[in-house]
């Protein structure tokens, strides 16, 4: 099949979505897919887990790759997706990790501080940037940024710069949305908790998931239709709003 043959509510629609090739991401490529999208699938090292996604779907998705804890690489990243693929009509900024900057050691505090700000709020910042450029002019688009319960309530003690980016980011997310509506670019937040995928797996073992509302940590499949949705169009209005995805653990 090919792109023009592709058929559901994003079909003619070509996404690109960071850190797509595992957890959160690789559940969003596969359904942006399923739903008709042309997909541009990011990745940083994984090259094997990346192909293996676009050779299981089989067409409408093309690879890029790059370090987005690199000062700039989301440049580099934006203009490979464009050549690749033409076009972008949504960006998905999910490429993040959750680090620590634990606070006894000055060298691991500022590593922390550094690292997180770079991968998880300017590299996706920088991302913005591209696709705003790329949508001013009449082309219109959108944003979906992937953000963190954490973003509403900070994080742990020894995760408070993570908190501070996300929350950031969050920051960033409503602000394009009230600067760049006229200009027909949609921006949304996404908030999720607990995601039951192999990130999150250090940090879940052992714990009593049945102190969960649900009884379970959240499927990253919850998350990615929730993106797919967004990304269609169909609830225009929704422009500068979160939507949090934790299965009432965290309820605002």
């Amino acid at each position: 099949m090919t792109s023009t043959d592709a058929v559901g509510p994003l079909a003619g629609k070509t996404v690109l979505v960071t850190g797509g090739s595992r957890g959160i991401g690789a559940a969003t490529v596969r359904t942006l897919h399923r739903d008709g999208a042309r997909v541009i699938l990011h990745y940083r090292s994984d090259e094997t887990s990346a192909r293996a996604i676009a050779d299981s779907l089989g067409s409408r998705v093309h690879l890029v790759s790059g370090d987005l804890m690199i000062p700039a690489a989301a440049n580099d990243v934006w203009k490979d997706a464009v050549e690749a693929a033409g076009p972008i009509d949504v960006l998905v900024n999910n490429a993040g990790a959750w680090l620590a900057s634990p606070l006894e050691q000055d060298s691991e505090w500022s590593a922390g501080w550094d690292r997180n700000l770079s991968l998880n709020l300017v590299s996706a910042a920088d991302l913005c940037r591209q696709a705003l450029l790329h949508f001013r002019g009449g082309r219109g688009g959108a944003i979906i940024n992937v953000v963190s319960r954490s973003a509403h309530r900070g994080d742990d003690r020894d995760h408070l710069a993570y908190g501070a980016a996300k929350g950031g980011l969050l920051a960033l997310t409503k602000g394009i949305a009230r600067g760049y509506g006229s200009d027909g670019v949609l921006a949304y937040a996404i908030a999720p908790g607990w995601v039951a995928t192999d990130l999150a797996e250090d940090a879940l073992s052992g714990s009593d998931l049945s102190s969960l509302p649900l009884g379970e940590a959240t499927p990253p499949e919850d998350v990615a239709e929730t993106i797919a949705f967004l990304a269609s169009g169909r609830a225009r209005h929704v422009t500068g709003a979160t939507i949090d995805i934790t299965g009432a653990d965290y309820v605002r």
